[in-house]
């Protein structure tokens, strides 16, 4: 039995199981809605989360403007991740966020930002994990049967990651929560930077395998230093599944190749991709985008091939024209395309 889980939670939880194998991670200022549709061609099947957004912008921002685009049909893999700390907000948010149909909902309680710690959310909340639980609990209510998961460090400067971080996971999946996203390194909010905090602190996988052995009923996906299709599919096949980040982002071909791993899925034909992307940008051009909004996160899709210098150069610097339209990346798809063919013809 899973700690206070609904069966109508559980039951979508599992429908969900396959997407969960591979997921994309929250990163703000990356995975945007253009973002997502470029990586969901990639890796059609992966669960993909939002940016990170705080329950007190949906309740008192622009609302539409933060979760439009993200009409997604029923049963697309799509979470959004809130931040907060504030139970009856994040209860709030959830409630609004409803008609835009995301999958699941997921409670920043990992990032180590010295502006969201100011805002008592993100990692330093597992310093409280009765509020955290609060917080989920809270939100569970709101999401009516949506699961709800957590997306957590190892711990946090002096905590012990043994006996704490069990106690942790204990407190917080007693509201309900099944699914913990583990980034396997501890944050230290005091002392380093949170560039630093992605890379300094050790990795350390056994404890999230330990974590699994501790508690056999809950979820539990695996965060950080993931960077190859390999590595990806031998992790996966020990948690519910990965999730990977900055490798997804700047190495998008990667992601193909990982989904193709861990899913079977993955599309690989980047030239295909590529022009897809450009029809996607044209329609979203229609409604006032900018190429630029769109075309910035496809810059790494053609690294490794002859002319992906000029590719990056094309969809950095001609995207951003005023006037720039699709055709930009369609010249610089047409140009590689020719380049790589002609180099496996003389091979």
């Amino acid at each position: 039995m899973l700690y206070g889980a609904n069966a109508g939670a559980r039951m979508m939880k599992l429908a969900h199981a396959h997407h969960h194998k591979l997921a994309v991670a929250p990163m703000m200022e990356w995975t945007d809605r253009h973002c997502r549709v470029f990586h969901r061609m990639l890796a059609p099947s992966s669960m993909l989360y939002s940016e990170m957004v705080t329950a007190d912008a949906i309740l008192h921002g622009d609302r539409d403007r933060l979760l439009s685009g993200h009409h997604q049909k029923d049963g697309d893999a799509v979470v959004l991740q809130l931040g907060g700390s504030d139970p009856e907000a994040l209860a709030a948010a959830t409630d609004l966020a409803r008609p835009y149909n995301y999958a699941e909902y997921n409670l920043n309680v990992g990032c180590p930002s010295d502006r969201v710690k100011s805002g008592r959310f993100g990692a330093c909340l597992m310093a409280e994990p009765e509020l955290v639980a609060a917080c989920t609990q809270a939100m569970i209510t709101a999401a009516a049967g949506r699961p709800v998961s957590v997306k957590c460090r190892i711990g946090i400067d002096e905590m012990d990651i043994e006996d704490d971080l069990d106690n942790f996971i204990r407190v917080v999946a007693a509201s309900g929560v099944d699914h913990f996203i583990i980034h396997a390194r501890k944050a230290w909010l005091n002392g380093l930077s949170p560039k630093e905090n992605r890379t300094i602190p050790p990795l350390n996988y056994d404890r999230v395998t330990r974590l699994k052995e501790s508690f056999p009923e809950l979820c539990f996906s695996l965060n950080g230093g993931i960077t190859s299709a390999d590595q990806a599919a031998d992790l996966a096949a020990g948690f519910t599944g990965v999730m990977v980040g900055r490798a997804a982002y700047q190495t998008p071909y990667e992601l193909a190749l990982m989904a193709q791993a861990v899913q079977g899925d993955g599309v690989t034909d980047r030239f295909g991709v590529a022009r897809a992307m450009a029809d996607y940008a044209e329609r979203e051009q229609e409604k006032g985008t900018r190429l630029i909004a769109v075309t910035r996160h496809m810059l790494g899709l053609m690294s490794g091939l002859p002319g992906a210098r000029a590719w990056r150069r094309a969809l950095s610097e001609d995207a951003r024209a005023e006037n720039a339209g699709a055709e930009v990346v369609r010249r610089a798809t047409d140009i590689l395309e020719d380049k790589f063919l002609s180099q496996q013809d003389a091979a």
